[in-house]
């Protein structure tokens, strides 16, 4: 099982960024995706997560809600986060996690099977 997180970067306060998550070795369909973050002495939190098992539906955490969409592209088993109107507070590593039993990405972490190896977003002001 990969998953490989790619496009981080550096931007200014305002910018956007697309984050692309790259994944194998599991069923793609089947499992709930998400995208967390992280910064240094901070637990890690979701943002964003696709759920197969309930219709389908994508949730987003209250704090990038409206500015981040989360797409994703079947055929290439892959991921997406558009993050627009990026704040200095949304500075963080990025990763994306999987897990199969559609309990999904908001109750904690611990829950996630498969995790990438992150990837950074710097945003300055």
């Amino acid at each position: 099982v990969q998953l490989v997180e790619s496009g981080g970067g550096s931007v200014q306060s305002g910018g956007s960024l697309r984050l692309s998550c790259a994944t194998s070795g599991f069923r793609f369909g089947e499992h709930v995706i998400g995208w967390f973050r992280q910064t240094p002495g901070m637990e890690r939190e979701a943002i964003a997560c696709f759920i197969p098992m309930m219709g389908a539906s994508t949730s987003y955490d209250a704090s990038v809600k409206g500015r981040f969409t989360m797409s994703r592209d079947n055929a290439r088993n892959t991921v997406y986060l558009q993050m627009n109107s990026l704040k200095p507070e949304d500075t963080a590593t990025y990763y994306c996690a999987a897990e199969a039993t559609g309990n999904g990405c908001f109750d904690g972490d611990s829950g996630m099977d498969y995790w990438g190896q992150g990837t950074l977003v710097s945003v300055s002001s």
